[in-house]
């Protein structure tokens, strides 16, 4: 029985593009995700939204939170709580800079696609509930990028609370995609009196679920999924609470995973993920796929 791996019709052509030297690979933009976890009664839970069947990209597949950073976000000091910008510069094998960018894309993108705000007023607390109508405007001027982030923070008297997060993973889109990311997928409890939900216009639906139960319904075929959903997924599977994946992620390793696409000389195309031997698909030169 199949499994629900998303895997678009048109990438056996252009990766025999990309062989054959008639296709360049674009740049790779800074991006980041988030899995926000919370405790249920007997399991984790992880946030979860579903791409509309109407985007160009990965349309019908689950997937968390996320987006580009804004390059707004590189060099203008924000209000900043936790390690210093210069230890996430070390985690995450970028520059000072950078490495603000890229924590602050994950908490805006949270934001702006569940409503989740992990900022406070000082260093020991959180915003309560953010869904009243001037909390809304000022969500949607973020969307629009009508308004940044840290003016954001600014405008509100807020500082990013950065100790929230731990880093998780960091994927790059293969290279024969014309839309390429470097993400840093992102771990984070649901901070106490806020909730979620369904702000991305991106999404038809988002849901809490059970890692397991989310797995399961992928290698059932029911969940479409991308490689690294279900692979940072699998990785929750050990942790009973927020907590414990929390404080898992400072071991995390980050080395970037990247697939690779081979050709053979009867046409045959073996795609791979390093690492991740569950995703490899040889793909025959009539177009059909074989595990």
């Amino acid at each position: 029985m199949p499994n629900g791996q998303w895997y678009p019709p048109e990438w056996p052509d252009r990766i025999r593009a990309l062989a054959h030297g008639d296709l360049v690979p674009v740049p790779p933009r800074r991006a980041a995700t988030v899995l926000l976890l919370r405790a249920e009664r007997t399991a984790l839970a992880v946030h979860m939204l579903r791409r509309r069947t109407s985007m160009a990209f990965a349309a019908g597949a689950y997937a968390y939170p996320g987006g580009g950073v804004d390059p707004r976000d590189d060099a203008r000091r924000i209000g900043w709580a936790g390690p210093p910008r210069e230890t996430w510069a070390e985690r995450l094998g970028v520059g000072p800079d950078d490495a603000q960018a890229i924590v602050c894309a994950a908490v805006r993108e949270t934001y702006e696609e569940s409503g989740v705000l992990l900022a406070g007023p000082d260093a020991t607390s959180v915003v309560g509930d953010t869904t009243g109508d001037d909390w809304e405007a000022d969500r949607l001027a973020l969307v629009a990028r009508d308004l940044s982030f840290a003016e954001f923070l600014d405008r509100r008297g807020l500082v990013l609370r950065s100790d929230l997060l731990g880093a998780w993973a960091r994927w790059i889109t293969p290279e024969f995609e014309p839309k390429r990311y470097d993400t840093w997928f992102f771990v984070a409890a649901l901070p106490e009196g806020q909730r979620t939900r369904n702000a991305s216009t991106e999404a038809d639906r988002t849901v809490w679920i059970d890692p397991a139960e989310a797995t399961a319904g992928y290698d059932r075929g029911e969940l479409l999924m991308m490689p690294p959903t279900v692979s940072t997924l699998r990785d929750l599977l050990p942790y009973a609470t927020p907590a414990q994946a929390v404080a898992a992620s400072a071991t995390r390793d980050l080395t970037p995973v990247l697939a690779r696409a081979s050709l053979g000389d009867d046409g045959e195309i073996v795609l791979s993920w390093p690492g991740h031997d569950e995703f490899t698909k040889h793909i025959h030169a009539a177009g059909g796929t074989a595990p």
